[in-house]
């Protein structure tokens, strides 16, 4: 294990070029075509369809949003650490990224068969178990490649794929599963499930085709053992309190918006009344997409200019808080299409710029993608406590309204704790 570091495991020093960004970026927008395809349109209708009469379908949406949100926790950084001791000849993350998309993909057609709500809750949890394999490799992948100094912008262009990737999903998922103000067109929701099946893995194909990623030699691999994986779920904030302030802000940011976004299609139908309520959900991630595209590569190339992370940060979490609060006070299509514009601003700054803060935190070059994957149970856990929140929210103190506020009120006070972190400015 002496010697200099391999080029797998050296801090990076070049300039990532562009065509390789471009390629990582499609990658990730793909992955995210194959989860908010269903997440925002499709999951939704099939809970509606598969809810047996004494279930409410909120609560059949709750048990398969959380339960493949358990799944994703988990997977995340297990593929991570898995990576991390790949030896192949075709790098540590690559190998990862065409296994999950596949595997996604043949996920999300064992989706589009599902006719009863078992079926869709191994369907979904199939999904996330797959495409977080992908996902950790993506995300693993800016710090093995990119210097700090340059991951504000990349994470700006993964933050503006990202969103394009929740936009198409969304189109993909209205268009081919034929949403309409009288539901859904026979075979509408098995068609959303396929044309997002197809894009995750078309999406993927340039960077996993083109692009070489480093090889770690054989004698530099960890050791792998069950208690290592198991141990390493753990970072003590104690020894890293950086990593665990940067950590609890970016969960609770995360949860308001969980909570935000979750009901969004029924918010429409039942409180706002919407006639085409599928179609209303596009409208707004359409625009709440066109805001975050306008700053979130903006904010990242800023904050790498000004050397400073957390002032980003804060005050992103402040103006998605006010977005929040609109849902909550101003229930009407103006407010909505004004918080969704609000949330854009807010959130795309907040993408880039925390992605950024986040690889700066890391422990060690060795365990990036376990790293990464730790750090990403903050985006998978509040999939898990937004529906347990949401639900009794809804039904039991107060309906959309308290829900909404208490978005707003979680996501605030993340975005006050990134005031605690004290190693990077």
């Amino acid at each position: 294990m002496s010697g200099p570091a391999p080029e797998a495991l050296a801090e990076p020093s070049q300039q990532a070029g562009r065509a390789w960004t471009a390629a990582l970026s499609l990658a990730n927008g793909a992955i995210w075509v194959g989860w908010y395809g269903p997440l925002q349109i499709l999951l939704a209708l099939q809970a509606a369809q598969l809810a047996p009469p004494e279930t409410p379908k909120e609560s059949v949406l709750a048990w398969v949003t959380g339960a493949g949100a358990v799944v994703s926790m988990v997977s995340n950084p297990l593929f991570g650490a898995l990576s991390d001791r790949t030896a192949s000849r075709f790098g540590r993350r690559t190998p990862w990224i065409a296994v999950g998309v596949l595997g996604g993909a043949g996920s999300l057609v064992l989706l589009a068969g599902a006719g009863t709500v078992a079926v869709m809750v191994l369907g979904w949890c199939l999904v996330q178990l797959t495409l977080n394999a992908a996902f950790a490799a993506v995300t693993a992948a800016v710090p093995d490649r990119v210097p700090p100094r340059q991951r504000g912008a990349v994470g700006g262009w993964l933050g503006a794929a990202q969103i394009l990737g929740v936009v198409a999903g969304t189109g993909l998922a209205t268009a081919a599963g034929g949403v309409a103000a009288g539901g859904v067109a026979a075979g509408g929701v098995a068609a959303g499930y396929l044309a997002c099946a197809g894009f995750v893995v078309l999406g993927t194909l340039p960077y996993v085709l083109l692009h070489r990623d480093p090889v770690l030699p054989a004698g530099r691999r960890p050791a792998l053992s069950v208690r290592a994986l198991a141990a390493g779920f753990w970072i003590s904030p104690r020894r890293y309190p950086d990593l665990g302030w940067a950590w609890l802000t970016r969960f609770l940011i995360n949860l308001g918006n969980a909570l935000a976004l979750l009901y969004l299609l029924y918010y429409l139908r039942d409180v706002l009344h919407r006639p085409d309520p599928g179609g209303g959900v596009l409208i707004l991630t359409a625009v709440n997409g066109v805001t975050l595209l306008g700053t979130v590569v903006v904010g990242g190339f800023w904050s790498d200019r000004a050397g400073r992370r957390q002032p980003f940060v804060l005050w992103s979490g402040v103006i998605m808080t006010v977005a929040t609060g609109l849902l909550a006070g101003w229930q009407t299509w103006p407010g909505a299409l004004c918080a969704a514009a609000l949330l854009g601003v807010g959130f795309g700054v907040f993408t880039s710029v925390d992605f950024a803060l986040m690889t700066q935190v890391l422990p060690a070059a060795a365990h990036r993608g376990k790293d990464m994957g730790v750090i990403n149970i903050a985006n998978a856990l509040p999939q898990v406590a937004a529906p347990a929140l949401a639900a009794p929210i809804v039904h039991h103190l107060g309906g959309f309204r308290m829900l909404y506020a208490v978005a707003a009120a979680v996501g605030l006070v993340g975005a006050l704790l990134v005031r605690r972190i004290r190693g990077v400015a």
